[in-house]
């Protein structure tokens, strides 16, 4: 179990560092965008140089937090993914996530072969990416031996399609899930809801998970903001999934 870092991204690095450090999990997502505090002039991630990085780093050290992947994004240059890749390799990440561009497929394929790390290829929902269906993820993968699934259960629902199916079609393809829910099917300008108050049935995605062999990493993530923090959600979001998981022993 992990902790996506966009679930506090009006957070600089730090700051949400120290939530996590008081939820007790271990693991996170990096997001590029995230802004890195002010001791660093509060510039992003992204913007960084090595001295930097090795900065933040020092910081999750110390927190004794792993960075198990970061959120790449990517333009339609591959340039730009070239030096998101060069970032993720001095993080020492185990894959990166993102949503490649069609006619970077190849390109970008290459890039984590020789980087040596997969690509979680992520959704967001329909008419904001085209990753919102299963199919057209698995026609990213075909031919694509570095390209893998970060599963986003709180998206898919936008789209309305059902995340027990979703994660059903993508067996043996996903790295990584977000956890996450939605409270209504159909609707993509809806807000995301605390996982479990809403239409994803978690307990099927599980049980299909387990029957998978699935062993990634399932990260907690949130786009809207409860005030003054996620952290409360965070919380009842672990509390949540070890319920369910005792559930499956």
């Amino acid at each position: 179990l992990g902790i996506c870092l966009w679930t506090f991204h009006s957070f600089s690095f730090p700051e949400t560092l120290d939530k996590v450090d008081s939820s007790g999990i271990k693991y996170v997502e990096i997001s590029i965008g995230q802004k890195s505090g002010t001791g660093l002039n509060d510039s992003t991630i992204s913007q960084l140089s090595p001295d930097g990085i090795e900065k933040l780093k020092f910081m999750l050290k110390n927190k004794g937090i792993i960075a198990e992947s970061i959120y790449l994004t990517g333009d339609g240059e591959i340039e730009s993914w070239k030096k998101q890749f060069d970032l993720a390799k001095q993080f020492d990440v185990k894959f990166v996530t993102g949503e490649p561009p069609m006619h970077l497929w190849d390109s970008v394929d290459s890039l984590a072969g020789l980087y040596g790390m997969k690509l979680a290829i992520h959704d967001h929902w329909k008419g904001e990416s085209i990753y919102w269906h299963p199919d057209s993820v698995l026609a990213a993968l075909k031919g694509h031996p570095n390209f893998g699934v970060c599963a986003d259960l709180g998206h898919w629902p936008k789209s309305g399609i059902d995340p027990v199916e979703a994660v059903k079609k993508l067996a043996g393809h996903i790295i990584s899930i977000h956890l996450k829910d939605i409270a209504e099917f159909n609707n993509p300008k809806i807000e995301d809801v605390p996982v479990g108050t809403g239409v994803v049935n978690f307990p099927g995605v599980f049980e299909e998970l387990k029957h998978q062999g699935f062993t990634g990493i399932i990260y907690i993530e949130r786009d809207f903001e409860d005030q003054p923090t996620n952290l409360p959600a965070v919380m009842q979001t672990i509390k949540y999934y070890n319920e369910q998981v005792d559930k499956l022993k």
